[in-house]
């Protein structure tokens, strides 16, 4: 539902189509700082969620020093869209070319990195903002959705495939930059643990042993190549918590860590085949702890509550003590997580939040005419619904062009080599094949999603729910005006008529493949 009404806070995530509360009286320091932690293509792996093969004390510190949310979940799996949602508060089926990736944003949706630079904050950012794409206001002049950038510093990085980009050092820059009269928000915005990574960085320079780890989801092989895979992602991780450690230490020497409210999270799940780029629980859980010294009551609690991105703007605007149309905010579907903050429970805090919407548009290339993949779902603490409109179309892109919808990587290439030497196994086709108009799955009896029951008896029961917030949300989706995300123009030349360029055989390129990951001859 498109609500004008007014939240105001500072964190981030739910969905479930409500509008955001009047605003209250923040508990706490008048005005407090804000740093924004967002990794890139993370999970909720770290060793506050219990994972042992990965090791995260800043992400810790955060959670033991305020909350930690277990059901934290992006309406969209894939860096520009969701990031657009972290943004406004709006889920990407509301935020039109927005909704795709390396679109061009619509000047109509204002960011709450504007928003508070407009009402007196010191805004900035480093590396990776909102993007990738074009985002221009209505007179065509480069809009600072996150702020002025701080990339000047630089450091050797531990392998050639992390960024050289020392963010802990930018931030210590632009603390140096701000007056102290003056609130201040800062946006971290690692590329780590994006691909591509070392093969063996995990075990080579991490000190990890391919033992560590606990699980391999069902729909990958459990062997050397995905285990080393796993250990190089978790690897990069650590890079980005070693970063928000030297961030946290800085603001501590500078008495500014009480006044601070601290965020953590990252834009979706791992970028890895059947994750990254898709819709389900893998794809678009993420990672997030809060802590806010000032605001956060009783300190250390675990929620249970489902929560998404359309909350971080809503949490943001309120504890800047804005009003929603002071800010010139587009109408919200998120909830400010204030009562959360303010609550002494751990848990289950808001009944309400039980459950969460999510979906994919446009994503990458790799199919004819560059359409995407359109997909609707739900989430709930028991099960999980997915709707394919296009269950013709391939979820990760063409075989011909290499499935250019998932990032190039270790698994991948091992599940397309096996399936190339029509070695008999079901992980291809889980991760790569065309799927089914209606999935459903029982998350207590089969976590990870690889018994598909459309016929159980509560799947239309979700399906119902899932339309009707969806209608309340007005997404073109649900009134035979889907199309339009891929009439949408590509803020990319390069990704204009891809697919018919590269079957031509034209040099063109867009997205991470490997050459080997082609697969010519799969039946269409």
């Amino acid at each position: 539902m498109n609500c004008s009404s007014p939240p105001l806070i500072a964190l981030f995530f739910v969905t479930f189509g409500v509008c955001a509360l009047p605003a209250a009286t923040v508990a706490g320091p008048a005005r407090p700082n804000i740093l924004f932690a967002i990794a890139d293509d993370w999970g909720p792996h770290a060793s506050a969620y219990g994972t042992p093969w990965i090791k995260t004390p800043a992400f810790d510190r955060v959670a033991s020093g305020g909350v930690l949310f277990k059901n934290a979940f992006t309406p969209n799996a894939k860096c520009a869209p969701s990031r657009a949602c972290i943004l406004t508060g709006r889920n990407s089926w509301e935020l039109k070319e927005a909704a795709n990736h390396i679109c061009y944003f619509p000047p109509e949706f204002k960011g709450w990195g504007e928003a508070l630079a407009q009402n007196g904050w010191n805004v900035g950012y480093t590396s990776k903002g909102w993007g990738p794409g074009v985002a221009n206001d209505s007179s065509g002049n480069p809009r600072k959705m996150t702020g002025v950038p701080y990339n000047k510093r630089k450091a050797k990085p531990p392998t050639k495939e992390i960024s050289d980009n020392d963010y802990a050092a930018n931030f210590a820059d632009f603390l140096s930059e701000t007056p102290p009269d003056r609130p201040w928000c800062f946006w971290y915005g690692s590329i780590e643990p994006h691909r591509g990574y070392e093969f063996g960085s995990g075990v080579r320079l991490g000190g990890k042993k391919l033992t560590d780890i606990d699980h391999v989801p069902a729909y990958w092989p459990d062997n050397e190549t995905v285990r080393n895979d796993l250990l190089d992602y978790a690897f990069e991780a650590e890079y980005f918590d070693a970063h928000l450690g030297r961030m946290l230490a800085e603001l501590e020497s500078r008495g500014l860590l009480d006044n601070t409210l601290v965020i953590v999270t990252a834009d979706h799940g791992m970028p890895f085949p059947r994750s990254k780029g898709n819709a389900n629980v893998m794809a678009n859980h993420v990672p997030l702890a809060v802590m806010w010294r000032g605001g956060i009551t009783q300190p250390g609690r675990v929620i249970e509550d489902f929560v998404s991105f359309t909350d971080l703007a809503p949490t943001v605007i309120e504890v800047a003590q804005l009003k929603w149309s002071e800010a010139g905010m587009a109408p919200t579907s998120g909830h400010s997580l204030m009562e959360i903050f303010r609550s002494d429970r751990s848990g289950q805090v808001v009944a309400a939040r039980d459950h969460v919407l999510i979906g994919r548009e446009r994503t990458d290339v790799g199919r004819p005419n560059d359409l995407g993949y359109p997909v609707r779902g739900i989430i709930t603490k028991d099960a999980m619904l997915v709707e394919n409109f296009e269950p013709a179309r391939w979820p990760g892109g063409n075989p011909e062009t290499g499935y250019m919808d998932c990032d190039a990587g270790a698994t991948k290439s091992l599940l397309i080599d096996a399936h190339r030497k029509n070695i008999a196994d079901p992980f291809w086709s889980m991760c790569f094949g065309k799927r089914p108009a209606l999935e459903f799955y029982d998350l207590k009896a089969d976590p990870d999603f690889v018994k598909n029951m459309p016929d159980d008896v509560r799947a239309e029961s979700l399906r119902k729910q899932l339309h009707q917030e969806l209608k309340a949300q007005g997404d073109p989706r649900m009134f035979g005006e889907g199309d339009v995300f891929d009439r949408y123009l590509h803020a990319a030349k390069s990704n204009v008529g891809f697919y018919e360029r590269f079957m031509r055989g034209e040099p063109v390129k867009a997205g991470w493949i490997n050459s080997t990951d082609i697969e010519p001859n799969v039946e269409p």
